[in-house]
């Protein structure tokens, strides 16, 4: 188990989210796609935008989505590569399954995939044991994450999302969970995966992607369905075209694949990935007091690209220092580039001297 991994992962991206403020509100004029889901949201994580919502902020069940977080709440806990044998408590569990059976090993990797390609209950209890020993603790560890994320409208009674009165989140947090999510590695590879093979001690396994998504578009990369008669059709969704990611969420949506094509149109129309400041894009003189020249030239080495909505205004602002005491090395920062995009910090770029420069001796200074 990683169990000392858990907090300090989620604590990193809580701090991005917190230290990279929303940019964008009015994001444009466009007129947003009509929706048959109930509760929608479509959000832009690179701009902390939420560029659409419907009842954003209704509480309702989600079904198998609640996967998504039985599957980062498992990859922290965890060793992906161990190979484990499936739990009694977990042979036979209503719903969809892998139909795994008591006491077979395969790899903790092999029941994410399960979990997630397949929606496979039986996995989801699988790993909730293996974690933490029994469902309850498991459960108790997703609503510690939920409370630590700061999802308070989220709450967790199982880790595969069949009916319960207390298991319900909003399409808003669930985007915010999916973006967490997103940031592992093994997660984002498994929900873009269409099918995958392995074997177990006990036979061979092919698990199917229900994600249709990724079959109606090239952009799509996941993430997980889900439906019960009580909470719908629920579907959350991820695109990225030309380094532009788009996260989308639908609860109760009779048509959720169309919902969440027209959504991906509608926000890859909105926002573009580009180049702000190129390398060596910017340079300055700093004057020099008593130098071997009167100045010394900065300009910035790196360049920054960013995702932005589209046509944004942006402005460079330069802060250097004056007559910075000799000698001065080359490469040396004198000063930050502010990069800003509609008014809002996007980036600090630093200044680099483009050259050595040492001070005149006292007998050329005075000559």
């Amino acid at each position: 188990m990683k169990k000392s991994t858990l907090k300090s992962g989620i604590t990193t991206i809580l701090c991005a989210l917190l230290l990279f403020p929303t940019l964008y509100l009015n994001v444009s004029a466009t007129a947003s796609p009509t929706l048959s889901a109930q509760s929608a949201v479509l959000y832009q994580p690179d701009t902390n935008t939420f560029a659409l919502e419907k009842a954003a902020d209704t509480v309702l069940p989600m079904a198998s989505t609640t996967k998504i977080m039985t599957a980062l709440a498992a990859i922290r806990l965890l060793s992906a590569k161990d190979v484990v044998s499936v739990p009694k408590e977990a042979a036979g569990i209503e719903g969809s399954s892998a139909y795994l059976t008591a006491g077979e090993r395969l790899t903790v990797e092999d029941l994410l995939y399960a979990l997630l390609l397949q929606s496979a209950n039986d996995a989801a209890v699988s790993l909730a044991i293996l974690a933490s020993g029994s469902v309850a603790d498991f459960v108790a560890e997703m609503n510690q994450l939920a409370a630590q994320m700061g999802l308070d409208h989220t709450h967790f009674q199982n880790p595969h999302g069949l009916p319960a009165e207390n298991h319900y989140t909003t399409a808003r947090e669930l985007a915010l969970l999916t973006v967490a999510a997103m940031k592992e590695p093994l997660f984002k590879e498994i929900v873009s995966t269409r099918v995958y093979s392995t074997s177990s001690s006990e036979r061979k396994l092919v698990f199917s992607n229900h994600n249709k998504l990724l079959r109606f578009s090239e952009d799509a990369i996941g993430v997980k369905t889900g439906f019960t008669k009580s909470s719908g059709r629920c579907l959350v969704g991820a695109a990225e075209r030309d380094g532009v990611l788009l996260i989308s969420v639908t609860l109760n949506a009779p048509s959720d694949w169309q919902d969440h094509q027209k959504m991906w149109e509608y926000g890859f129309s909105l926002f573009e990935h580009r180049e702000i400041v190129s390398a060596k894009e910017y340079s300055k003189n700093i004057l020099i007091f008593g130098g071997t020249k009167p100045f010394v030239t900065v300009e910035n080495k790196e360049g920054l690209s960013a995702v932005v909505p589209k046509n944004t205004a942006t402005r460079l602002i330069a802060q250097v220092l004056p007559y910075p005491p000799l000698p001065i090395l080359h490469d040396t920062v004198l000063g930050t580039l502010a990069v800003y995009a509609n008014g809002k910090l996007i980036g600090v770029l630093p200044l680099y001297a483009t050259e050595a420069m040492t001070p005149l001796t006292k007998r050329k200074l005075f000559h």
